[in-house]
This record gives C-alpha cells, structure tokens and sequence, in this order.
C-alpha cells in the first residue's frame, strides 16, 4: 500500500500518541517506572513492612570509619557508618550526638542500625563529656560539616539532605542545632535536657522522644514542652516511650529504632513509603506510652 506524506504523517503521530498512552500505563501500574522515580528521587532500598523497620539490620550491608579527635576540629571525632554500596547512588547524613558524661559509645547501636537502611551515620564524642546542649548543638553541625567536605565517605553523601538526633544533653543539643540551621530535613531528640523549653523557631521536622519513667529530664518538664511549644504547621510528633527511663536510648531499642527509620526516611528522604508508619498516629502499646502528631504530613 502507497502512503502519501500527508497519511505517513498522520500514521506516525498515530503511532506515537499509541506509544505515550502505552508508556502512561506502564508508568501507572509499575512501581518501579521512571516517572514514580523522577517523583521520588531520593527513594532507598526495597519497599519498607513493619518487619524491614523493626529488625536489627536493614537491606544495605555496612562499613565504618573511625575519626580521631586530632584529625577534626569543633567536636571530639567519632564513628562513621555507612553503607557499603554505591549502587544506589548519595545517601542522607545523621550526626548523633551523646548525652552529659557520656560518651559515642552510649550511642554507638545507632550507627550501623540506621546505616543499614540506607543512610551515613556520624555518632561523635563531644570536645567534653560536660558540654552543654548549645555547644552540643555547634558541635553536631560541626560534625556534619566534617562528612560533607572532609571525610573519607563525602562523595557518598547528599549535602543537602542532613539530620541531627542526640541522646539527654545531645538531644537538647539536637533541638539547638535545628534552631541554628533551619535547612536540616530531620530532627530527633531522645530524652531530651536542656534549660530552653520553647522551640517556637524551629523549621526542620522534629521527632520528639520522651520516657515516661524519666527522672533525670521528666517530660513533663522537657519532651513535653518542647514538643508542644513548635510550630502547629511544623512537621512533628511525639513518641512518649512506655516502662522506659532516661537512658532507655542507650541500648538498642526496637521502638527507638522503627520510628526514627521512619522519620528519617519520610523526611531525609521524602520517601513517602514510610508515611504508613507515622500516619495514622501510632497508637498506644505495651512499648508506647503516647504519640501525638500532625498527620498528614505537609513536606
């Protein structure tokens, strides 16, 4: 059969309209298209359950580096986790910081945790094991400067995609650090201290946890009041822990553990996978006190 240009032309838009409407479709029941990709860039890993959350090492096997206190300045060095392929491209940073007296080991569970779901952790020791939850704060952000330029794993990382969290006087300093620098994604205090309870400036979505046998930092007195002085359009929550204490973050902890993922994934990464966990509100349990937040979630 003889085509004329004018039928070619029209055959070939014909065929291309066919060919669009095909690639829709596919992009409309294949998760794993391009087009849900270019909505989630930053998506890591294979799709979370309750299960992937809670267990004791994600899908990404993990290495770490240490860091001398002689090869840094503005914090005490630390411990560098990360995941060990590259595959999937940059990932998201954590700094954590340790709490009054303490030092990285207190919080050490975190590192490998947290990077085997697909992020770099950085759990430092402070200049002192006495400062205060401002200079904590500074010492954080320190931290997290050290990754994004100076360390060994910085090509690892997306810089624009950081967090903070902090256990007592490093949660207070968590809370300090978000303050300082509002462009940080995600913010996570466990058992919280310091003398600042209004948090009104805060930019960064905040996950706020308390321990309802705390007698060190109450949360009447601490979790509380931070929580509920930040902004009521802010991205936020709080996870009041149950039958724990102050130092419950100091050793591995599953609820810790599942809702931090969670948080850190939701907003580090905006992997919207993870709103399931967070929204609707957790309710109370044998490990949950209380959870209070604002769902959904507007970032």
């Amino acid at each position: 059969m003889h085509l004329t240009p004018t039928s070619r032309s029209r055959r070939r838009s014909l065929l291309g309209a066919a060919a669009a409407a095909a690639a829709a479709l596919c992009a409309t029941l294949l998760p794993g298209t391009q087009a849900q990709a270019a909505d989630n860039p930053y998506e890591r890993g294979p799709a979370p359950t309750v299960a992937s959350i809670e267990a004791l090492r994600g899908p990404y096997s993990v290495s770490e580096t240490s860091v001398s206190s002689l090869a840094v300045s503005g914090f005490g060095g630390g411990t560098i986790y990360y995941p060990t392929s590259t595959s999937d491209g940059t990932f998201g940073a954590i700094a954590i910081s340790p709490g009054f007296t303490a030092y990285e080991s207190s919080i050490a569970w975190l590192g490998p945790r947290l990077a085997s779901q697909g992020f770099v952790v950085f759990t430092i020791d402070t200049n002192t094991v006495y400062d205060q939850p401002d200079s904590r704060g500074d010492q954080l952000l320190a931290a997290l400067d050290y990754l994004t330029q100076r360390s060994t794993v910085r090509g690892r990382i997306d810089s624009t995609r950081l967090g903070v969290m902090g256990h007592s006087m490093g949660g207070g300093g968590t809370l300090e650090a978000a303050k300082t620098r509002p462009s940080l994604q995600a913010a996570i205090p466990l058992t919280g201290w310091n003398l600042d309870k209004t948090w009104p400036e805060l930019r960064t979505p905040t996950l706020v946890v308390g321990a309802d046998g705390d007698s060190v930092a109450s949360v009447s007195s601490h979790s509380e009041p931070f929580y509920e002085s930040l902004p009521a359009s802010l991205d936020k929550a709080y996870l009041e822990l149950n039958n724990a204490n102050h130092f419950t973050p100091n050793s591995s902890n599953t609820t810790i553990a599942k809702y931090s993922i969670s948080w850190l994934k939701r907003f580090i990464d905006n992997d919207t996978r993870y709103e399931q966990f967070l929204c609707p509100l957790p309710r109370p349990s044998l490990t949950i006190e209380e959870y209070r937040g604002n769902c959904p979630h507007t970032s």
